[in-house]
């Protein structure tokens, strides 16, 4: 996962959907450093459902796969992180994957 990438997206989404860092932070229960952090690619053990809340609530949605596998259709190759229509919750993750096995976009 490039977390540089996917920390610009959402800082990309965050800015289109009008929300200001610590509003993000509020509604997640996190500190506006912490969306700082994640914003800047540099957010240390942020957890995947944690991920998951912040890409939902500015429009974006989280989704893995097995490595190697082709991006879905439509999906852009540089970015990973696809926006999305209508925001919802994902719990669909395995319970402890490996790093190499698993890969986000």
């Amino acid at each position: 996962m490039n977390f540089a990438a996917t920390g610009m997206l959402i800082r990309k989404a965050r800015e289109r959907a009008g929300l200001t860092q610590a509003e993000v932070a509020r509604r997640l229960g996190m500190s506006r450093a912490t969306i700082s952090r994640l914003e800047n690619g540099v957010a240390e053990e942020l957890g995947v459902r944690k991920l998951s809340l912040a890409c939902d609530l500015v429009g974006l949605e989280l989704a893995i796969r097995p490595r190697g596998e082709p991006a879905a259709e439509g999906a852009s190759e540089d970015s990973r992180v696809q926006p999305r229509e209508a925001p919802g919750k994902t719990d669909a993750s395995p319970a402890n994957p490996r790093r190499d096995d698993w890969s986000f976009f």
